[in-house]
């Protein structure tokens, strides 16, 4: 309502607003209609490129509509992207602004977490056009070995086929089918969240540009000593038959058991063993060694002696110590079993303990197990653990909550495991990365997280960048026939070339064949940034004009993963940080803070959420986050910024239909000579249009700092608050005063201009966040001479007056009085009251200028509405109400309400508000209720009780001055 002082209160077109009073075509002489149709304007402005836009169907006016259809969106899109907008534009500058985003995967389908970063990054590319920069922001997608291969394995299994049977070449073959047919699907879909890519230049990771990177740096790194091969830890994926990354292994919390076995003393009696509590008891069979902390009394006397592993026919194995055994955990003893266990296998190495790998790679035991050999890993802990049990080594088994280590991707249990595989060396690498950021050539946004990518970078570990898998960059090495592949292989850029070496090594008559292997997916994405762009030709034109790139915006969750490794590779390779900046966005939770999982059944989709509620209304609700921290999305915040997107149109179709028609060139005349870039054309603005552009100029300059700073949700807040707050609830209002009632041509032509050129500039500031809506809209208006997408930025440092600013404060602080005063009397909304303003004569010079402003936001009856400098002769029959120092006002009590039925009305109030406040005293009098009832419960009753007493001290204050009024007018 309009009596409502907050910002959700004053509607735009509220069923008593002026507008729906007045006929205002009696105020608006010469106008033959008020909806105006695109055909009015083509005689008052050059016929732009938008206008032909709008007539070829693209577009639709609020002036037909009336809300934005969502189904426009991907109109628009096709339109922006067939007028070539998306690719870098040199015509208005030189210093490019280049984006390469993060390539999300062949397989998969839209996520919030896309959603996230395609609208961030949209955000820069958007805005930075706008500001004339040349911008490239250059899409794609990744090959996700594992992810792909395992979806094709799926496929094949519906088919009846095994991928073993086939030649690798069938199957790869077949994978390459399955991505021309469904690999599309998430760059559609990344289309339809309004992503302004170049998709000429769109790249695939198995691309032949970016294969031929991923082979050069491989040469490159192996001959600088940085690559080898050999037998260490990963973690390993049984099921896919593959290692698998850190960043593919999610650890879960499960409920399982921590088994407790006794393990004799070798040469002690029967009361001498050490009893270990594990969770993983099939792998005992791997055990060299047992570990106790030196300090622990209890073990002692044991350290030095051997113990007999369990079921092992009498293995023996060494008693150690070591600082680091948690003596709290379990019983203080540590099995050792290197060959399966990460802390394991470090601390083995540091004391030069053997590494006994007693497990298949497809999960099952080996010969190492004895009898056990063949079982699944699985059914042999639970027939050790029976048999445990019978010969009387099984102390007991617990429940414990474990941390599982699971496959992103197949969701089996991941199994530590020792296996021959290729590594690049990292620490000489990692050295150049972290001086990168200490000299500040890479600047981390928000930089809390220059502590993380530090830490990681000092304690970095060697990369495993080999997978057995059959779809990805095969690792261009070569072994020779009959050769030790460990000690004899080559190294070459393609098969010919692995020929010819090898025919000068070893003679004419070897034959050679190629490692199975293929490479980790992020080894060809940590050169993303420059394989993109051409590298290795450093003469390509894109690598020359677009490297290094600016910003990389990504997840937090990957800084080490992909980030980090994108630093070392471009500065080995090109000499250069890839990028300037790097800004991470956090996770989008459900409305209560937790994890998105189909688990939980909290998964939102973004398609489903664009089909209800746009766009335009996910971007800015994604948008408002701060960078680096987790977002909780709602219903309820989506909902909220739809509304926004309908007040943004609204707004539109108001302006749109109080502009002069096509056969009025004077009256657009008088509109397009304002000029608000001067300060005395600015300060001689009638008070409310000076007051909304001085603001409007002040949030330009705020909000392209904030821009500048990647401050994207201060950006939103403050274009939102000035939109709704100033623009829709103030100074819109007010216009309908010039635009309704002044009769004067001068003030309303002014009214115009402000409207038009505030509205202009609100659309181009959230152009970057909502891009559909404010494209629409900007078709729309007669000023509009190209697409928004592509226009002008808006000039900062323009001239507002801080003076008259604090003037229409004042002016705001009366109207909000009166209007709350009105509402706590509850005033018919349409009734028009008297009022007094007093005030000092400077202040009643201003504010009486506004007298129809005023009366038109107060609900005011201009004939009885007086300024003055003293308080009226009726002061004590009013409502006095203080708007501010100096400012008050005097609402005379009869002319609101009828004082003898109010007088009654609340007379009949206060005596059920007595009775319900008794009541509460009654309770909090009962010793029973107050010793009895829970302490929640008493507090709120007491709560209650004090609620209850200040309204009846109000209601009581309300009726002395209501009855003393009542005797006055007697």
């Amino acid at each position: 309502m309009i009596l409502q002082v907050s910002s959700s209160g004053s509607s735009l077109f509220s069923p008593f607003s002026a507008c729906n009073r007045i006929n205002y075509l009696l105020y608006c002489k010469g106008r033959r209609s008020i909806r105006l149709s695109r055909w009015h304007f083509k005689q008052v402005r050059p016929r732009h490129f938008a206008v032909a836009a709008s007539e070829n169907g693209v577009f639709t006016s609020p002036e037909i509509a009336k809300s934005f259809d969502f189904t426009a969106e991907e109109r628009i899109y096709n339109w922006w992207e067939s007028q070539g907008y998306f690719r870098p534009n040199f015509d208005r500058g030189a210093d490019p602004f280049v984006i390469s985003m993060p390539p999300p995967n062949v397989t998969g389908s839209l996520h919030m977490g896309h959603a996230m970063f395609v609208t961030l990054e949209d955000i820069m590319v958007r805005y930075q056009r706008m500001k004339g920069r040349p911008t490239l922001w250059l899409p794609g997608t990744d090959h996700a070995g594992i992810a792909t291969q395992l979806v094709v394995e799926r496929m094949l299994a519906s088919e009846g086929i095994k991928r073993t049977e086939l030649s690798r070449e069938e199957f790869r073959n077949r994978v390459w089918q399955w991505k021309e047919k469904y690999g599309g699907t998430i760059t559609n879909q990344i289309k339809r969240l309004g992503a302004s890519c170049d998709w000429t230049r769109e790249h695939f990771t198995l691309d032949g540009q970016l294969s031929r990177a991923v082979i050069e740096a491989f040469v490159r790194l192996h001959e600088k000593g940085l690559i080898y091969q050999g037998s260490y830890m990963v973690n390993w994926s049984p099921t896919l038959q593959t290692a698998v990354s850190d960043l593919e292994v999610e650890y879960s919390e499960e409920s399982g058991y921590l088994y407790y076995i006794k393990y004799r003393v070798a040469g002690g009696s029967r009361s001498d063993f050490l009893t270990v509590a594990t969770t993983r008891p099939e792998t005992l069979f791997g055990d060299v060694a047992l570990a106790v902390n030196p300090k622990d009394e209890r073990y002692s006397k044991y350290i030095g002696q051997m113990a007999i592993v369990p079921m092992t026919f009498g293995r023996h194995v060494p008693i150690i110590s070591d600082k680091h055994v948690d003596r709290e955990f379990g019983t203080g003893v540590l099995k050792i079993s290197p060959g399966h266990d990460h802390n394991d296998y470090l601390l083995a190495r540091k004391l030069g303990l053997p590494i006994l790998n007693v497990m298949n790679k497809d999960g099952t035991l080996n010969e190492v197990a004895g009898l056990y050999s063949g079982l699944d890993r699985f059914e042999a802990r639970k027939k050790l653990w029976a048999e445990l049990e019978e010969t009387g080594l099984a102390e007991k088994k617990e429940p414990h909550t474990l941390r599982v280590p699971r496959s992103q991707r197949g969701g089996e249990v991941i199994e530590p495991l020792v296996s021959k595989q290729w590594f690049v060396t990292m620490e000489p690498l990692a050295e150049k990365a972290l001086q990168a950021v200490e000299k500040g050539e890479l600047t981390i946004i928000p930089d809390r997280f220059e502590k993380i990518y530090n830490h990681w970078l000092s304690n970095i570990k060697d990369w495993c960048i080999s997978r057995q898998l059959w779809w990805g960059h095969q690792i261009p090495v070569w072994y020779i026939v009959g050769k030790d592949n460990e000690e004899e292989y080559i190294v070459a850029r393609n098969a010919d070339e692995a020929l010819e070496k090898a025919h000068e090594r070893y003679g004419k008559n070897v034959e050679i064949y190629q490692d199975p292997d293929v490479l980790d997916t992020w080894f060809s994405s940590a050169l993303w940034p420059f394989s993109t762009l051409g590298w290795p030709d450093l003469s390509a034109e894109d690598f020359k004009r677009f490297y290094p790139t600016t910003m990389l915006e990504t997840g937090h969750d990957i800084l080490f993963f992909w980030v980090a490794r994108m630093v070392m590779m471009g500065l080995e390779f090109t000499g250069t940080v890839p990028f300037s900046y790097v800004y991470l966005h956090g996770l989008i939770r459900d409305s209560q803070g937790r994890k998105m999982s189909k688990t939980l059944g909290n998964v939102i989709d973004p398609l489903d959420t664009i089909k209800d509620f746009g766009t335009d209304a996910l971007r800015f609700t994604l948008a408002l986050g701060t960078a680096g921290q987790d977002l909780n999305l709602s219903t309820e915040r989506l909902t909220s910024n739809k509304a926004f997107t309908n007040k943004l149109w609204n707004a539109g179709k108001f302006i749109l239909q109080n502009l002069p028609n096509q056969h009025e060139r004077p009256a657009w005349e008088n509109i397009l000579a304002y000029k608000f870039d001067r300060e005395d054309s600015v300060c001689n603005l009638p008070l409310p249009e000076c007051w909304v552009v001085s603001k409007l100029h002040a949030l330009i300059d705020s909000v392209t700092a904030s821009y500048d700073k990647f401050y994207f949700g201060e950006v939103g807040r403050e274009i939102y608050d000035f939109f709704w707050s100033d623009f829709a609830d103030w100074y819109i209002e007010a216009s309908k005063a010039r635009l309704y009632q002044s009769g004067d041509n001068t003030v309303a032509s002014t009214a115009q201009a402000v409207l038009l050129y505030t509205f202009e500039n609100i659309l181009k500031m959230l152009h970057p966040f909502m891009p559909f809506v404010t494209e629409e809209l900007w078709q729309a208006l007669p000023s509009c001479k190209e697409a928004l997408i592509v226009s002008p930025w808006p000039k900062t440092q323009l001239p507002s007056n801080t003076s008259l600013i604090k003037k229409f404060e004042n002016f705001q602080a009366l109207v909000r009085a009166i209007r709350n005063a009105r509402a706590e009397y509850s005033v018919e909304p349409a009734k028009r009251i008297s009022a007094s303003v007093v005030a000092s004569d400077e202040v009643i010079q201003y504010i009486s200028k506004e007298r129809d402003v005023l009366a038109l936001l107060s609900r005011l009856d201009t004939q009885n509405l007086h300024f003055t400098d003293i308080p009226p002769g009726d002061a004590d029959q009013s409502v006095h109400l203080v708007a501010g120092e100096g400012l008050e006002a005097y609402l005379p009590l009869a002319d609101m309400v009828d004082i003898s039925a109010e007088v009654q009305r609340l007379s009949n109030r206060l005596s059920k508000m007595q009775k319900e406040y008794d009541g509460f005293i009654a309770k909090l009098s009962s010793p029973n209720f107050v010793e009895k009832a829970p302490e929640d419960v008493v507090r709120g009753v007491r709560e209650k009780a004090a609620e209850a007493e200040e309204k009846i001290t109000l209601t009581k204050n309300r009726l002395e001055f209501l009855k003393s009024n009542v005797l006055v007018s007697r």
